[in-house]
């Protein structure tokens, strides 16, 4: 293979073909898959993805998306489901079967058996007079001009054809439902994404003997010890009823360096920084962070109902993993 071979210019008439496969897949967006929207719609138990070769890898990631974006799903592949994995399907289901040409056997196989027990079926192909495009209670079209592969033989744009449909379905299904960020966050707990979705203020502030808290007159010199007891770089001022005065952070503190203030004598009522940045404590952790990023602040004090009941730092939320 020569040296001076242009990859460069293979990979751009890949994409470009590709693209072009994906623009003329907009006209089977129509009747048939709004039909099998509503059909998934009203399934009582849970869609059942299967696909054989190329197309079972892209149906396990329909399915994976199915799964995430409210709607229960699930791969099996067809070749296990003919040796006992069948069990797995109730009558409740659905069955969306993947094959570009219309044509696998694997599938095929299983269509009288799906059909005694009533499961409905979706048909995904390329071909819509094939077999099962025929047999299913609906087809879905996915044909594409031509493959990115110059035989026209290796399943490339026909396999991304297949995952956008997927992708057009999984949308359309959650977007009907009113799908929220609180409904995905159920779905997906771990790693960064989950922290930013399920973690709230209150989960993550210092509360109780943890907050550093501190009366409108008392000392600046008694706020100080206050702020470096509990090493969140402030305290909260309260008046005689615990409700919010003010905040005395570090910053303040380098801001009276330059002053002749006596700070065993003076209150921290007359020195503090008044009507404070607050935040409630249900409200999204990653809320608190955007809070604190435009303020250009590091620290947060948490009310509920206008009564003082936490506070916390931009060190929190970085162990917290939400930043």
């Amino acid at each position: 293979m020569p040296d001076s071979f242009d990859y460069g210019q293979i990979g751009r008439r890949v994409i470009d073909i590709e693209a072009e496969a994906l623009k003329g897949l907009s006209q089977y967006i129509n009747g048939s898959f709004s039909e099998a929207c509503q059909l998934i719609s009203r399934c009582q138990g849970k869609v059942i993805v299967m696909g054989m070769g190329k197309s079972g890898h892209i149906g396990c990631k329909i399915a994976a998306t199915l799964a995430s974006t409210g709607t229960p799903a699930f791969f099996v592949h067809p070749g296990e489901a003919s040796h006992g994995d069948l069990g797995m399907l109730d009558k409740r289901d659905l069955v969306l079967a993947i094959s570009n040409s219309g044509e696998a056997d694997e599938i095929l196989t299983l269509l009288p058996v799906m059909k005694r027990q009533g499961i409905a079926l979706i048909s995904m192909t390329g071909k819509p007079d094939s077999t099962m495009a025929r047999l299913a209670q609906v087809h879905l079209q996915i044909t594409v001009n031509q493959e990115a592969c110059p035989l026209n033989l290796a399943p490339t744009s026909s396999t991304t054809a297949t995952l956008a449909m997927g992708d057009a379905l999984a949308i359309a299904l959650m977007e009907a439902r009113g799908f929220t960020a609180d409904d995905f966050a159920l779905s997906h707990p771990g790693g960064a994404l989950g922290r930013k979705l399920l973690l709230r203020i209150a989960d993550v502030m210092h509360s109780g003997d943890r907050l550093p808290v501190i009366h409108q007159d008392a000392s600046i010199k008694d706020a100080l010890l206050e702020v470096s007891r509990q090493g969140l770089g402030m305290t909260a001022i309260v008046d005689d009823h615990q409700r919010l005065s003010g905040i005395f952070t570090d910053g303040d503190l380098r801001r009276l360096l330059d002053k002749r203030i006596d700070i065993h004598q003076t209150r921290i009522g007359e020195v503090m920084s008044a009507n404070p940045a607050t935040i409630s404590s249900q409200v999204l952790a990653a809320e608190g962070l955007k809070l604190m990023e435009e303020r250009k602040i590091n620290g947060l004090l948490v009310v509920d109902d206008q009564q003082l009941v936490g506070a916390l730092n931009m060190h929190d939320l970085l162990r917290a993993g939400v930043m």
